[in-house]
């Protein structure tokens, strides 16, 4: 029998599975929210501040609130925020393309993914596309878990000295997907988007624009001795959202003095900067939602945001065995040694002193094991929401997350027992 923190894993990963793109994750999040606690879409400004789950979704986004009998217009919340999206490769407007016989596609890189990861895999392809609607037009979910594409390497008799100068890849010539063979040296007269509109079950002509992008087709797996680790695409940040989507389903069976709260933003891994990524006003609008639905006055207002706070949750890089020279030596973060407070003195995460104890007392509450992430000196820092809701709100933030190796490959790894401790530790936050 799987000890609860790695059945935690065990859950999320099937999620996973289920989500190779921020749409499905959010259709999965949505389906947790309903059939765990009965959460609701508000009818209304006033509904949204009433006893209760609540929760909106669009696209690749979701806000969904816990408000319980005690809460007025001066409670504060707490607020877990992550984003859905992973590096990937996505397929351009018009992907047809081909050479020497083959039929590919035309591909964007999309975030900072590592790029040899995509080669030799079977890839399937899933997204949503906008499908006529009368004189309009709707989202429609595809998903095609079969073994279209493949990005197969050079071979070495090729580039022999490859394994000594490293592989180096083109990214508008090296990365195209083959789909398929033709007689001749032109590509095939079948276009992939009828292909894909076939699978949804919608007329190709219907077919107005899409967003499709492609994905491991290997399932994840727990691996290692004991199922001590989790293998799969996406970890980061889907862990993160389905944690936080679990714990607050888990807190909503008895609210904490807080309004309890989790968005799920898209678009993070290239900057945020969208109609659904953290730097759109929707979490300012949930927060001004709120305090309408409370009937508060500026002073309430002010009250509820000075006792507010977010956690930015998002993955961590763990110390690499193979190249510990990478990392500092005075903060080293292992697999299965708990989630990892991560702070950077230049801003690029949002933790301060107090934030961060406001994350390592919930970890105590939770009885889990904590880490430290510190970047080297003398090389650059990622990045995270954290410093974007900080920036919008005003509102203090903690960066936070399960650690994690090859973060933005196509395949990643992260500990089991690591996320179980995680969800613990984002419930404590919650109801904090």
């Amino acid at each position: 029998m799987l000890s609860p923190s790695v059945a935690t894993a065990a859950r999320i990963a099937r999620l996973i599975d289920a989500s190779p793109t921020p749409y499905h994750a959010i259709e999965q999040a949505v389906e947790i929210l309903v059939a765990q606690a009965g959460a609701r879409v508000p009818a209304g400004t006033a509904e949204a501040a009433s006893p209760g789950l609540w929760y909106l979704a669009e696209g690749g986004t979701l806000a969904a609130w816990l408000v319980g009998e005690g809460h007025h217009a001066r409670s504060g919340l707490r607020v877990v925020g992550a984003h859905t999206d992973s590096p990937n490769l996505r397929l351009k407007p018009r992907p047809d393309r081909g050479s020497g016989g083959y039929r590919q596609l035309g591909v964007e890189v999309y975030g900072g993914a590592l790029l040899n990861s995509w080669l030799d895999r079977d890839l399937g392809v899933a997204g949503r596309l906008a499908v006529r609607d009368g004189a309009a037009a709707r989202p429609h979910l595809v998903r095609i878990d079969e073994p279209l594409l493949r990005i197969p390497q050079l071979a070495i008799h090729l580039d022999r000295e490859v394994n000594e100068k490293g592989l180096v890849l083109n990214r508008q010539q090296h990365l195209a997907p083959i789909w398929g063979l033709d007689g001749g040296g032109s590509p095939g007269t079948a276009a992939f988007l009828d292909v894909v509109a076939e699978a949804a079950g919608v007329d190709p002509g219907d077919v107005l624009g899409h967003e499709l992008m492609t994905f491991d087709l290997t399932p994840a797996r727990l691996v290692g001795e004991g199922n001590s680790m989790l293998s799969a695409g996406r970890i980061d940040n889907l862990v993160s959202c389905f944690a936080a989507v679990e714990a607050l389903t888990a807190a909503s069976a008895e609210p904490g003095p807080r309004i309890a709260a989790v968005c799920l933003f898209d678009h993070e891994e290239v900057g945020s900067v969208s109609s659904t990524g953290a730097a759109s006003p929707r979490l300012d609008r949930l927060v001004d939602r709120l305090a309408a639905g409370f009937g508060a006055d500026s002073d309430d207002a002010a009250a509820a945001r000075a006792d507010s706070l977010v956690l930015s949750a998002d993955g961590a890089h763990a110390t690499h065995p193979n190249y510990p020279e990478r990392h500092d030596p005075h903060h080293p973060v292992v697999l299965n040694r708990g989630p990892v407070l991560k702070a950077n003195a230049n801003q690029r995460y949002a933790t301060d002193a107090l934030t961060g104890a406001a994350f390592r007392l919930a970890c105590e509450r939770a009885g889990v094991p904590m880490q430290l992430f510190v970047n080297r000196s003398d090389m650059a820092c990622g990045s995270t929401i954290g410093p974007i809701t900080a920036g919008r709100l005003g509102i203090g933030t903690v960066d936070a997350g399960c650690p994690q190796l090859a973060m933005h490959s196509a395949r990643e790894l992260c500990g089991a027992h690591d996320i179980g401790w995680f969800k613990a530790a984002i419930e404590q936050f919650l109801l904090g």
